[in-house]
């Protein structure tokens, strides 16, 4: 089988090549923006008669899309996850390569969620940023398109890999610096949402089974349960040894509380915000925040909540309903989320 993977230097693009790479019955060519692609191309910029001739050249049976952006503005998030697969799919109705078509698609696209629920296909998508409406547009071309395709609607990846820019990245990174200077205790913002967890390995298994399939239309890629961030940052703690206090900043003002560990008497420095708020010293002056963010938080005791702490559109809770992956593609979560924090921390620990 000839696979054409778009997007392969991804953080979920690498781990697909690695999976398909696996199967001695895929033919991978990899098609890309970077001088390791097998064959440079500019989705965001490119033709669909360039890549139509392409298609016809390669001939693959699947194409698989896991390019995007997801940190810039709205016209960049447009250019690059909309515009980008409306290329892709007029490309190969011009092709007589008859491909198939896996798009990751992502959670963001629901938007927000009511508390308890899980999220299945059918629900009406409502997303909260502009992210999560470019990629929606660009699942409604797919399935807009009459092309033998699918869209992979995956929530929130982790695992080895993961962005630094991420609030489960920035924590790892935190944690590593606080306990490389010494400091005692962290302050975290944003630790009441509640996610859907998905080990990025998992998905590259999706994306295979997917490829394999004839099911088509969009499902859930999820590990079906929502976990919350401060129960991830406790993971995160054990599983790096970190033996400080770990504080939460959600809630209102003074009812800071320890999550991990016990109080401590804090020295100056000691106050870290690793999801992305700010820093001060013991007497609750501004100090330059550790992850390059900036702005003014007033004394710790009266602290109050970033307003947007998980600035994902998806509101303060999201979980996947993800028995039609299970039933159309026979494909289940394998891997815990203890085992992705640990990953996590491993790279986040190697780095100088």
């Amino acid at each position: 089988m000839r696979v054409l993977l778009i997007g392969a230097n991804g953080y979920i693009g690498r781990f697909v090549a690695d999976r398909l790479l696996a199967d001695p019955a895929v033919q991978l060519t990899a098609l890309g923006r970077g001088d390791d692609a097998d064959v440079r191309f500019d989705l965001a910029t490119g033709s669909p008669g360039a890549l139509t001739r392409f298609l016809d050249a390669v001939h693959p049976g699947v194409v698989v899309n896991c390019a995007g952006a997801t940190r810039r503005g709205a016209r960049e998030l447009t250019r690059h996850n909309t515009v980008a697969v409306a290329t892709v799919c007029e490309a190969l109705r011009r092709s007589g390569c008859g491909a198939r078509l896996v798009q990751v698609g992502c959670s963001a696209e629901y938007g927000p969620s009511q508390p308890g629920s899980s999220t299945a296909e059918d629900a009406v998508p409502r997303p909260g940023g502009p992210y999560g409406v470019s990629k929606l547009a660009a699942t409604e071309l797919v399935l807009g398109s009459g092309l033998d395709a699918v869209v992979l609607r995956v929530f929130s990846p982790a695992g080895p890999g993961t962005p630094a820019g991420s609030p489960l990245g920035r924590l790892a990174e935190a944690m590593r610096r606080a306990m490389q200077s010494g400091d005692g205790e962290l302050r975290l913002g944003g630790l009441g949402a509640q996610r859907d967890f998905i080990d990025v390995r998992d998905v590259a298994r999706a994306v295979h089974a997917a490829s394999l399939s004839a099911a088509q239309g969009v499902i859930n890629i999820g590990s079906g349960r929502a976990v919350r961030l401060r129960d991830a940052a406790a993971t995160l703690a054990r599983v790096a040894g970190y033996g400080g206090a770990l504080h939460e900043l959600d809630g209102p003002p003074g009812a800071l509380r320890p999550t991990i560990g016990h109080p401590r008497t804090e020295s100056v420095g000691h106050r870290l915000d690793a999801l992305g708020h700010h820093r001060t010293d013991a007497l609750g002056h501004h100090r330059p925040d550790p992850l390059g963010n900036r702005g003014e938080r007033p004394d710790a005791d009266h602290a109050a909540p970033a307003p947007h702490p998980y600035p994902d559109g998806c509101g303060s809770w999201q979980q996947a309903d993800v028995r039609t992956a299970r039933d159309r593609l026979g494909w289940r979560p394998r891997i815990a989320l203890e085992e992705s924090l640990a990953d996590i921390w491993m790279e986040a620990a190697c780095r100088i």
